[in-house]
């Protein structure tokens, strides 16, 4: 990789520094929005079927947002892309609060700025993520121990954020969990600012062709081209395609409703989110420590199996909140292992002028199936109950989990040499959080 600084610049550790603290504050955020939104619509209208209509209109626009964001990142700079997405998601999000406290808020008026939020947010993610590279170079520090790094902030903030946004809900309503959620959007926003300022790899593109539909398309084409080259990057996306899908119902309706119902309310509810959190930020962190030392499709597979099936399983046939937390927490260490090995390989494999489009081809594949999750789930809920709609949906990811233990394809994920151009057994690299969505919703 080209460095992207001077030579005085090595070992300058404080954009990387900011640019975490930027995530994690954002990320902490977004846990806010993640149960006070489901228990906002939950507590004003007792139906899970709007909760899971809330959650799809929020998710679709991430996709159309990741479908067309790359080139645009490129050309208007990842420092502008992530500053505008934090000032405008946290103007939506304020919104809804307001709204709500002059009784002028219906449910399309909420649908609608969670769907501006969705399309808003995935572009300034995307553009801090392919930073990454860039950032550890300058720092000195190993690309894996930053992405691990990267990846341990977003859980541990997810941590915090579950297990305040529990509390403040229940102290403070949803409203004022959503406003707090604004303000964190525009810390983000101050912290990139500061952090970015005058790094090389956060300007726009140079040498780009004139702005234009035509050349708009090509560079679009470009980064999905590079996707549908590689047999591996595709397995993975499929996959992760299907296990978002399912997260996104069990996080945004399966679990609130079952909390609701069955274990008590919105504390229990922060606690077992807050449990899988910290088990995933320690599982981040452990596979940073030593996870160059064993293969990365066995720890990939078998941290995905551990992470998906047993905790539908547990709610839907055992009671109360113990067992669940302890499999939430065990659930949550396993997750944490998929993130670093993920982002690593997509690292290594793509080079850094079409990293922003492979990334928004490879999010919006990622988040392909999101949308229905939630829609699926609050149909399942209703229509069948809540043992039946977590065995459908934990089944469901249990098959999709054994694609790696049963697909050829898997085998290139241990390949450490990947920049060396195209293979037709192996291509590299997802980017999204498989076991959780990491993006705001």
């Amino acid at each position: 990789m080209a460095s992207d600084h001077s030579g005085d610049g090595r070992g300058d550790r404080r954009p990387l520094l900011l640019v975490l603290a930027a995530n994690t504050v954002s990320i902490a955020g977004n846990s806010l929005t993640l149960l006070a939104v489901p228990w906002f619509v939950l507590e004003t209208t007792d139906s899970a079927a709007r909760a899971g209509l809330v959650a799809f209109c929020a998710t679709l626009p991430v996709i159309v947002a990741a479908v067309a964001g790359g080139p645009v990142i490129d050309r208007l700079g990842r420092r502008r892309t992530s500053l505008a997405s934090d000032a405008l998601c946290a103007v939506a999000i304020a919104a809804i609060p307001l709204l709500h406290l002059a009784g002028l808020l219906r449910l399309w008026q909420l649908c609608a700025l969670m769907a501006v939020t969705g399309l808003l947010h995935a572009p300034g993610e995307t553009a801090r993520q392919v930073l990454v590279p860039a950032l550890a170079e300058r720092a000195g520090t190993p690309l894996s121990r930053a992405a691990s790094f990267y990846d341990g902030a977003s859980r541990g903030a997810r941590m915090l954020g579950a297990a305040l946004g529990g509390v403040l809900i229940a102290l403070l309503g949803p409203p004022s969990v959503l406003l707090l959620d604004a303000a964190t959007f525009a810390v983000s926003a101050l912290l990139i600012a500061a952090g970015l300022r005058g790094l090389p790899a956060a300007a726009p593109r140079k040498g780009a062709s004139p702005a234009s539909a035509r050349a708009y398309r090509a560079e679009l084409r470009e980064g999905y081209a590079f996707l549908l080259r590689h047999r591996l990057l595709l397995a993975i996306v499929l996959m992760i395609m299907v296990t978002n899908g399912l997260d996104q119902g069990f996080s945004s309706v399966l679990l609130p409703v079952h909390a609701e119902r069955h274990l008590g309310g919105s504390v229990q509810l922060g606690l077992v989110t807050a449990l899988f959190g910290g088990g995933a930020l320690a599982g981040a962190l452990l596979y940073g420590a030593v996870g160059d030392r064993f293969p990365r499709r066995t720890v990939f597979a078998v941290s995905f199996l551990l992470c998906g099936l047993p905790r539908f399983a547990v709610a839907a046939f055992v009671p109360g909140v113990p067992p669940l937390a302890v499999t939430m927490a065990v659930s949550g260490v396993a997750a944490g292992m998929l993130n670093p090995i993920l982002t690593t390989v997509t690292y290594e494999a793509v080079p850094d002028e079409l990293r922003s489009r492979v990334t928004g081809a490879i999010t919006a594949g990622v988040w392909a199936v999101m949308p229905l999750g939630g829609l699926v789930a609050g149909g399942l809920v209703e229509g069948a109950g809540m043992t039946a709609a977590f065995l459908v949906m934990g089944g469901a990811y249990f098959l999709a989990t054994l694609s790696p233990l049963v697909f050829p394809a898997w085998r290139g994920m241990d390949a450490r040499d990947t920049a060396g151009g195209i293979s037709s057994a192996a291509g590299f690299r997802p980017s999204a959080a498989p076991s959780e969505p990491s993006s705001r919703p």
